[in-house]
Order: C-alpha cells, then sequence, then structure tokens
C-alpha cells in the first residue's frame, strides 16, 4: 500500500511543471485519513465521511481513492460510489426517494469505483485545478442495503475506503491591486498566469482588463489570450470564461454580484503553442451601494424571546439598528444571532416584524460562515402580514444566496450571483406563507433579499407589506417527522446530522412513504414477537416442577425482557418502551444466552456446587461479554460451546466411570435428547442465516418458539429424591413433619 501510496506522490511531483514555475513558488502537501470499512447503503449514516481542508491559493488538488477488499470468500464485484462536495456534506440520494416538501436539493458529483472478483485493490485519481479554498468532504458508501440481517462475527466480504489528498500550493501568488496595471508574462510552456484579487463587503461588479499585449518575435500579435475567474468545485465548475479573440490586443471581463470579503482567482491563458506573451492586466471593483453607518450612540432597542427549557423570556439587547434613513439605497436591519445546541442556532430581526417597500430593497445577513454549522439544515420561513399590504402592492420577492447577495430584485432579475444559484420565494396575497429546507449549507455568509414588487397599478410611490421573516440552522430536516431519528454522528472532529428512518419509512426527512409499513403490519409485527415469548411459560412450569429454580428464574427473566424488549424495539407507532431501550436490550441479550448457559450446564449433573459456581461464573462473563459487544456472534456461540464441552466431558466421565452409556435410556436419546438438539440447531440456523428486515418479525418469533420448546426437551428429569414442585422438608429452618411423631418445632 506505501508503496503504491509513493508511486502516486512521485507522479504529483512529475506533473508539477504543468503548473509553471515562472516567479511563482510552489510547495506541496500531503492529507491522509484512516481508512474506514464501508456500509451497505441505508441512509446518510451508513456513508463514511471524511473532512478534508484545502489552503488558500491551491491551484491543484488530487485525491487518491483507495479501495481494499478486506477478508471474505467467494466475493463478487462490488461498485463504491463515492460523493464530493466543498463548502458543506454532500447530498446524496442514490436510492431515489423522494425529500420533503419546500427542501431544495442539489445532488453532489459522484464517481463509481469497481472492485473486481479477483481484484484486492482499487485506486483511482480525481484532479480539481483552482479548487475552492476550505472545506472539502468526501463520502463513500456501497450499494443499497439487501434487506439481509448479517450477524457480527461470521465471515463476510468487507471493503475498506481511504481518501488522500496532495495539493500544489502556490506561496506568493501575484495579487493585483485594485485600479493598478500590473505586468505578467507566459512562458514557452503553455502555463496559464495565476493571480488574485480581493473583492470588499458590498462590491456589485469586479472587472478584469487586458490593457495590451505582445508576443515575443512576432510582427504582429494576436496573443490568443483567455480569462478564466474564480475556482472550481466538482461537478459545478462556475468559473467564468472570456476569450480575448482577434488582432485587438484590449480584453475585457466584467463579474456581476462577486463574493463579498473574499479572495477571486484570475487566471492568463494563451492558446498559442511554444511563444512567450508579455501583457498588462489591470482589475478594480464597483461599490454600487452601501447602507448608512449604524449610530455610535447604540441607543435602538429591540426584545428578543429566548427559551430557556421550561418558559419563555424576555431579554433586552442594545443593537444598533442600521435602518432606512433618508437616501439610503439598501435597507439593513440588525439581525440577533443565537445559538441554541449542538448544530442548532437561530437568526431574529431585530424589529421583529419587518415593513418591506418597493424601494429600496432589503438585505438581511446570517453569519453562517463556520463548518459547525453545514452539517446542519437551513430553514427559511416568510409569513406575510395581508392586512399590512399597503399601495400597489402586488407580490413580495426574496432571494437567499451565499457569499454575495442580490442587491436588487424585478420579474427578470435572477436569483443567482456571479458563481453561485441562489434560492427565490415569494409571497402574495394568495400565498401568504412560504419556507425553504436547505440540507447541509455551505459554510459561507448567507444573504436574504426582500423587495415589493408592484401590481399592475403602476402605483409603486408607498406599496409596501410587513412580513415575518424566520431563519434558523435545525440538526434534521423536522426532527425527521414521526417515523425517524435525528442522529448526531462525528467523523474526526467534525459533527453532523441525519435521519434514522423506522416502519419502512425512508428518505432525506423520513418522508417517503412508499415503502411504509401499515398500522395493521405493525401491529402484527409487536404482536408475534411479544407473545411468541409466551413459549417459555412451559419449560418455567416443568423447571419448577422437577425442582430445578434457579434455572426456572433464569428463563422468567428471559421470557420477561425479551417480551418488552421487543415491544421497545419496533419501528412505528405500536411502542411500548418500560425502561431505556439500551438497558432493554442489554437484559434481552443477557437472558437469551444465559438460558442456554444454564440448560446446557443442568444437563451435565454437576454436584450442586460445581453447578451453582458455573451459573454464576458463566452469568458474569457473559454480562462482561455482552457489554463490551452485545451483536457479536460469539458472545452467544461462546458459551454455548463451552458449556456443550463441559456437559460432553461429564457425561464421558460419567460413562467411563458406570461403564455404560450416559444417560442409559435409549429412550431419553430419542424422545428427548436428539429432538431437543435438533431443535435448538435448527433455531441456531434460523437466527444466524435466516433473518433479514422483510421476514424478521417470523423467523425471530419462530427462534423464541423453538429455543423454548428445545428446553422442555433437554431439561432433564428431577432427581430421584426431589420431590414434586421443587420442595423440600424444611422451611426456613425448620422441617415439615412427615407425621405427628416429629416435633414440629425442632430445629433442623
Amino acid at each position: 500500500m506505501e508503496a503504491r501510496v509513493l508511486q502516486y506522490f512521485a507522479l504529483l511531483f512529475l506533473s508539477a511543471g504543468c503548473f509553471g514555475e515562472d516567479d511563482v513558488t510552489y510547495v506541496s502537501g500531503f492529507y491522509s485519513k484512516g481508512p474506514q470499512k464501508l456500509s451497505k447503503f441505508s441512509s446518510f449514516s451508513s456513508a463514511r465521511l471524511h473532512h478534508f481542508r484545502v489552503p488558500e491559493d491551491t491551484v491543484l488538488a488530487r485525491w487518491l481513492l483507495t479501495v481494499t477488499r478486506g477478508s471474505g470468500l467467494n466475493c463478487e464485484t462490488q461498485d463504491v460510489t463515492v460523493h464530493f462536495r466543498a463548502g458543506a456534506p454532500p447530498v446524496i440520494d442514490p436510492v431515489a426517494t423522494a425529500f420533503p416538501n419546500q427542501t431544495a436539493v442539489t445532488l453532489a458529483w459522484n464517481l463509481t469505483l469497481t472492485v473486481g472478483a479477483k481484484q484486492q485493490q482499487n485506486q483511482t485519481l480525481v484532479n480539481v485545478s483552482s479548487p475552492a479554498a476550505g472545506d472539502w468532504f468526501v463520502a463513500a458508501h456501497l450499494p443499497e442495503h439487501d434487506g439481509k440481517i448479517q450477524q457480527k462475527g461470521l465471515p463476510s466480504c468487507s471493503y475498506l475506503f481511504q481518501p488522500q489528498m496532495f495539493i500544489r500550493r502556490a506561496v506568493d501568488t501575484p495579487t493585483l491591486l485594485p485600479n493598478i496595471p500590473q505586468s505578467q508574462m507566459l512562458s514557452r510552456t503553455h502555463t496559464p498566469s495565476i493571480l488574485k484579487f480581493f473583492v470588499p463587503e458590498f462590491s456589485t461588479q469586479m472587472s478584469v482588463h487586458i490593457l495590451s499585449c505582445s508576443v515575443e518575435g512576432v510582427a504582429k500579435p494576436s496573443c490568443g489570450l483567455s480569462l478564466l475567474i474564480g475556482s472550481s468545485s466538482l461537478g459545478r465548475d462556475s468559473r467564468l470564461t472570456y476569450n480575448c479573440s482577434g488582432e485587438e490586443p484590449q480584453c475585457s471581463a466584467s463579474v456581476a454580484t462577486p463574493p463579498w470579503d473574499s479572495w477571486v482567482q484570475v487566471a492568463v491563458a494563451t492558446s498559442l503553442a511554444n511563444v512567450t506573451v508579455n501583457f498588462n492586466i489591470l482589475a478594480n471593483y464597483t461599490v454600487g451601494c452601501k447602507p448608512q453607518s449604524a449610530p455610535a450612540d447604540f441607543n435602538s432597542n429591540f426584545t428578543v424571546s429566548v427559551g430557556n427549557g421550561t418558559a419563555a423570556s424576555n431579554v433586552s439587547v442594545a443593537m444598533a439598528a442600521a435602518d432606512v434613513l433618508a437616501g439610503s439605497c439598501v435597507r439593513t436591519p440588525a439581525v440577533f444571532r443565537e445559538d441554541t445546541d449542538v448544530l442548532a442556532l437561530r437568526f431574529t430581526v431585530a424589529d421583529g416584524n419587518l415593513t418591506v417597500p418597493a424601494e429600496p430593497p432589503t438585505l438581511m445577513t446570517f453569519d453562517l460562515n463556520s463548518v459547525a454549522t453545514s452539517g446542519g439544515t437551513l430553514n427559511v420561513q416568510i409569513s406575510l402580514n395581508k392586512s399590512s399590504v399597503i399601495g400597489g402592492f402586488g407580490s413580495m420577492r426574496a432571494c437567499l444566496t451565499p457569499s454575495a447577495p442580490v442587491m436588487s430584485l424585478n420579474t427578470s432579475q435572477s436569483c443567482a450571483a456571479a458563481f453561485v444559484q441562489g434560492y427565490s420565494l415569494s409571497v402574495n396575497s394568495s400565498v401568504a406563507e412560504i419556507a425553504l429546507r436547505i440540507p447541509f449549507p455551505e459554510a459561507a455568509m448567507w444573504y436574504l433579499t426582500l423587495q415589493t414588487l408592484c401590481n399592475d397599478s403602476g402605483d409603486c410611490s408607498n406599496a409596501s407589506a410587513v412580513v415575518g421573516v424566520s431563519v434558523n440552522v435545525s440538526a434534521c430536516v423536522d426532527e425527521c417527522g414521526s417515523y425517524g431519528d435525528c442522529r448526531l454522528l462525528r467523523t474526526h472532529s467534525y459533527l453532523y446530522a441525519t435521519c434514522a428512518c423506522k416502519a419502512g419509512w425512508r428518505g432525506w426527512g423520513c418522508t417517503d412513504g412508499s415503502e411504509a409499513l401499515s398500522f395493521s403490519l405493525q401491529l402484527q409485527s409487536v404482536l408475534f414477537l411479544t407473545l411468541s415469548n409466551l413459549l417459555f411459560l412451559p419449560p418455567i412450569i416443568l423447571a419448577l416442577y422437577r425442582g430445578y429454580l434457579p434455572e426456572a428464574a433464569v428463563y422468567t427473566y428471559n421470557m420477561f425482557f425479551s417480551t418488552f424488549y421487543h415491544a421497545c424495539d419496533q419501528p412505528g407507532v405500536t411502542v411500548l418502551c418500560i425502561m431505556e431501550y439500551d438497558t432493554l436490550q442489554f437484559c434481552d441479550f443477557l437472558g437469551s444466552c444465559t438460558s442456554v448457559w444454564v440448560t446446557i450446564i443442568c444437563m451435565a449433573k454437576l454436584p450442586d456446587l460445581f453447578k451453582y459456581v458455573f451459573f454464576i461464573l458463566g452469568t458474569l462473563l457473559i454480562a462482561m461479554s455482552m457489554s463490551l459487544d452485545r451483536h457479536g456472534l460469539w458472545n452467544f456461540l461462546g458459551p454455548l460451546l463451552f458449556a456443550f464441552i463441559t456437559m460432553a466431558t461429564a457425561w464421558v466421565y460419567r460413562s467411563v466411570r458406570r461403564r455404560q452409556c450416559f444417560p442409559p435410556l435409549w429412550r431419553r436419546w430419542v424422545c428427548f435428547l436428539l429432538p431437543g438438539v435438533l431443535l435448538a440447531l435448527v433455531g441456531v440456523c434460523v437466527y444466524v442465516f435466516g433473518e433479514t428486515d422483510a421476514n424478521y418479525l417470523y423467523t425471530h418469533s419462530l427462534w423464541h418458539v423453538l429455543m423454548a420448546t428445545s428446553i422442555v426437551f433437554l431439561l432433564p428429569p428431577r432427581h430421584k429424591h426431589t420431590q414434586p414442585w421443587g420442595w423440600t422438608h424444611t422451611l426456613c429452618g425448620y422441617k415439615i413433619c412427615k407425621n405427628q411423631k416429629d416435633d414440629l418445632y425442632s430445629v433442623s
């Protein structure tokens, strides 16, 4: 493995020449994530997520994706799907489920890696030139889960996925200063000249100009230059390309609504081969509109409702409300941000409701420029107060964009910035409320522009309306609804949330009910799995009759906790939990394994002292094993095999000592032992090999029936001197008289 990585690492440096060495120094970096075992896809929680950080001024990011097949017999050809996204975790839907209503989704770019039946490993390179700086995420998973319940500990085909990232970064990228020309040269190596330009806040336009160019050794230069502005992301090359063709050496490019407060990469290339091109380049930005300055005395107050867990309390917060003033070209109401929980925060407008006029537009800013918020869901809701509509109000349009806002809205203006596509919303008298959900929002500053659009009357002088704006980040979409649980997951130090659906519901928010279980099927499931445990009543009664009181207590414990564990484990609405789910599960697994243990030890016919020592010691060891890994198959088979060896040893010892087979009666073998062993083996095979998600209620109920029935056959007969129901002739230290001559109160 290490040798292959070194080969690719060497390949990286051999390809370094394609990024040029003229007047720029490049450094390299190598980042690796540990290999993780892949799982069949059932929800986003089954995908393995890896988080990378691409530094600024990176000219190349190259991912080495390695899929390695682990242990396994007769492994078939397997496909591994890998998803990429910059800025936030990828939104994926490989099984084509329905997303919740009012959810905006852009599926991530992906590729498929195939590991052949006789292939041990697959290594693939993914290259991104001029990658967007910041957070990048890689998620990988196997095809959709087939419903087979794989018992842990059995040999199976496993696959490991490991991503590694190589980057090449310029440490002295030339910086374009506003409105100051700069001379650059394109060498004969056909290498683009890469520069960067800083765009400040409230910039409405960025322009780049090639002032002049010349080709060395050519009398009439035809430079063949092209401009490439911006960075790229896999699946969405948002860079803007401008060709400077013809004999004219000058060329200009204009970028509307560039990203605010960020560096923009500018690359200049030539289509001419084996020439040296000299050119002068100039960049500038335009600030078309800036809000009025906030007052310095902070006299404006607003009230924010803050929840304290039991009731809401009003907290008065002093903050400047930089609102509309005379001659202002944009309104920027103050926004209060409150972090409420992990992956949960909310934004509150200072003035509560907003009055949105036709002019000027209203701009709200939401600070999500943190990777700590990109693992949740951004929720936006706009509500129109119909009674507040005045003037020639027709509708109210809103545009939500990351990185840069759309400063003016009208019927022809698209909701898009220079390098990103925004989300358009609209309310009117017919549709007074609209909501939008964005899973895994990009880590950036988000902007919401609102503006009133006039009706056909044309009276826009005082057209306005009052709206309520609610913006928050939650862990999951609608907390996954009634048929899902919101789970907080972690990959190294990065936290993200996803829904785990139940009762056959699927989808990102557990809202796809195309395969949902009906109520009758849910009720049938809980009745099968709980009532099948009543089959433990015959072995309990038989154990009491034959004097095996500890065994009867264990069977009772097993029946009780298995019943209520399965009542709590139901996927739908037919759920009853008398304790914590984890406690019930542990007690169920412990009771099942201990029941098998005490039954086989009882069959060994050990002396009472050794028998009870084995009972207690075995139960303690089983409890320890269950606390380490209760789903491991050998936690069940291990005690079973050890108890079987103990029983076999005791039987062989008795057979040798008595010089006859033990148990001595052939009827015991034919009528009890062989049927009991056969029932137990069938039950184990059903439990290990036959269970699937579709037939679980039948196969697991059958497992209960078979194991309980096998105990009836395998439990040995009572000892010769033991009375039925296990009663002896002493109680609390006093004899129970068999005839009237005994002293009833004499100490035994």
